[in-house]
């Protein structure tokens, strides 16, 4: 019988709670639409990087770790970026631009060569634990769905466009 019932409308949404998550919008849009044009610039680079001897002897001692180890070295980097990363956004909205740049720059710079590299060297092990394998779902889940409603969006769509539009006169001037 409860089949036959329409299912529960949303709640609805005062005036500042729709302000608010239309300014959320636009901020994730932004950064998403920022990382889709920079990639090309910094994932050669970050490719390069995790092919170092350096890198991957990091990487192999890493993932030879037993499972509370790579934990921890997991979160040593990461509870330095991510502060860093919220730091780098206060000296932006205090008007410092270039330090608030260099911070964030640094904080994305450790996430990408630290982070990403010994999760990467230790996701099996990191997986295990449940509780992590539950929490990296979620991430994933709403990182997905940010991602769908993101390139649903008419400026990821003028995004993209202008940066194969770069790309193609890129491409003509190399020729």
């Amino acid at each position: 019988m409860t089949e036959d019932l329409p299912p529960p409308s949303a709640p609805e949404r005062g005036p500042l709670t729709r302000g608010l998550l239309a300014v959320l919008r636009a901020v994730i849009t932004v950064f998403v639409v920022l990382d889709e044009l920079l990639r090309p610039l910094y994932r050669p680079l970050l490719r390069r990087l995790a092919e170092l001897r350096v890198m991957r002897r990091l990487e192999e001692s890493i993932a030879a770790l037993p499972p509370p180890l790579v934990l921890l070295a997991l979160a040593v980097p990461f509870a330095i970026a991510e502060p860093l990363k919220l730091f780098g956004l206060v000296l932006f909205a205090r008007g410092q631009f270039w330090p608030g740049l260099v911070v964030t720059a640094f904080a994305h710079l450790m996430s990408f060569v630290f982070v990403e590299r010994i999760y990467h060297a230790g996701r099996e092990k990191l997986l295990r634990y449940r509780w992590f394998a539950w929490i990296m779902g979620q991430v994933v889940r709403v990182r997905d769905g940010v991602l769908a409603r993101v390139r649903a969006t008419a400026a990821y769509g003028l995004a993209m466009r202008t940066r194969d539009a770069v790309r193609h006169w890129w491409r003509t001037m190399l020729a």
